[in-house]
């Protein structure tokens, strides 16, 4: 049975108002942002729409399409994002919805890349901030924004719990991944990746294979460019255990290029795994295949930004 929609508006915005609206997840972050995103809804003319299970973001993203609403935030973490804009290709919606993401989860990483810095801003970029066309991941028909991973680093976010999350936010990831290097076995795989008209391959033992849409992973992880319709990708081969720290300290805190670090760009990959099937994470959600299939579409999003959002940032 399909949970119900909650809908709940304090005086200023009416539920036949159906044009501006927002998808919450009340149990994303610290779960205390519910009245101010009521509140701020209220003042703007929203309908707020919670969500009570996973995936129902999803529904309710097809829901507010069907509905012919034009402008959708979606508030939550990046996990929610995902799933709001899962609802929306389903729907074939992108090309007719203003979306916009309003931060309330623990790390926010997508809204920090598109210069949004928290919920009552979020509201306002929404309502007068510009608007990009910003690229699209696909993998196997699953859209992402922030990147496709595989391997150790995959493991990390699947075995990551929320408590450690809540703990250390960002971190978390990083923290779960170094306790589990000793013990991972590495991908044996051939990547297969087009650019510019060009196709050539990549085979061998990796600890990770990296594609970011919105992510850049290597010399100081942080913002790609997601405008330049490609995939920023790194492959982490396998090293001796000793070299391991050293090439994450010459990577992410020095910003120096290292020997078994491989960073290339693809409008499509075809990743294949030989000894066995590969859990990728996608935005955070796990899934396992024995191949997968990924490709970018080029500004298909029109998503709010801030002020300080810059498409093409430096390394």
């Amino acid at each position: 049975m399909k949970p119900p929609t909650t809908v709940r508006t304090d005086g200023g915005a009416s539920t036949d108002d159906l044009e501006r609206r927002v998808v919450v997840n009340p149990e994303s972050g610290s779960g205390d942002h519910l009245d101010t995103v009521y509140g701020l809804a209220d003042e703007r003319g929203y309908t707020v729409h919670e969500t009570v299970e996973a995936g129902h973001a999803a529904d309710l993203a097809r829901e507010a399409a069907a509905d012919g609403v034009s402008v959708l935030g979606a508030c939550g973490g990046d996990g929610t994002l995902k799933e709001v804009i899962e609802g929306l290709v389903a729907a074939e919606a992108l090309d007719d919805v203003r979306l916009g993401v309003i931060p309330a989860g623990t790390a926010n990483i997508v809204a920090t890349d598109l210069g949004i810095e928290g919920i009552e801003h979020g509201f306002a970029m929404l309502d007068t901030g510009k608007v990009r066309n910003i690229d699209l991941g696909v993998a196997d028909g699953e859209p992402f924004v922030k990147s496709c991973v595989a391997g150790l680093t995959a493991d990390a976010s699947a075995a990551t719990t929320s408590d450690v999350k809540e703990r250390f936010g960002p971190l978390a990831f990083v923290i779960t991944g170094v306790q589990q290097a000793t013990t991972f076995d590495p991908l044996d795989v051939t990547i297969d990746a087009v650019a510019d008209g060009e196709t050539w391959s990549w085979s061998g033992e990796a600890l990770c294979v990296l594609v970011g849409n919105s992510r850049r992973f290597t010399n100081r992880i942080g913002q790609a460019n997601v405008e330049d319709g490609l995939f920023d990708v790194t492959v982490i081969e396998e090293m001796p255990q000793s070299d391991r720290v050293a090439e994450a300290i010459g990577q992410q805190l020095l910003g120096r290029d290292t020997e078994h670090v491989d960073r290339f760009f693809a409008r499509r990959l075809r990743i294949v795994g030989h000894d066995r099937p590969i859990d990728f994470s996608l935005d955070g959600e796990i899934s396992t295949h024995d191949e997968l299939d990924l490709q970018v579409r080029p500004g298909a999003l029109r998503m709010a930004v801030g002020p300080e959002y810059d498409p093409d940032p430096t390394d």
